[in-house]
């Protein structure tokens, strides 16, 4: 599933410009840019779907560092540093990893 089809592509170029720079990755804001934030539980989960580039059922720290890529194909990666600080932000339950619901809960906050 591509992720034009959840959510408008215009707003997502706008939301990866917005971040182009390394280092200037703030998950809160982006969430709100790509108008994620405003979509329904089953969008979220969708969109989950397509960033657990494995299918394990998680984002793990090694799938967030593309997370960008999972938005556009031309997104960046995100620096060691804002990788850990998007998986410490979201990780609730310390297992290193990012489950659907721990995703869900980081786009509404």
């Amino acid at each position: 599933m591509a992720m034009s089809s959840i959510l408008n592509a215009d707003d997502i170029k706008k939301a990866l410009d917005a971040f182009a720079v390394a280092d200037s990755f703030d998950h809160k804001k982006f969430f709100e840019m790509v108008g994620l934030k405003a979509k329904s539980s089953d969008d979220v989960k969708k969109v989950f779907t397509v960033l657990d580039a494995d299918n394990s059922g998680f984002i793990e720290e090694e799938e967030l560092k593309f997370v960008l890529k999972g938005f556009a194909k031309d997104g960046r990666d995100l620096t060691d540093k804002e990788t850990k600080a998007f998986l410490k932000a979201a990780d609730k339950d310390g297992d290193g990893k990012i489950g659907v619901d721990e995703f869900a809960s980081l786009v509404k906050e």
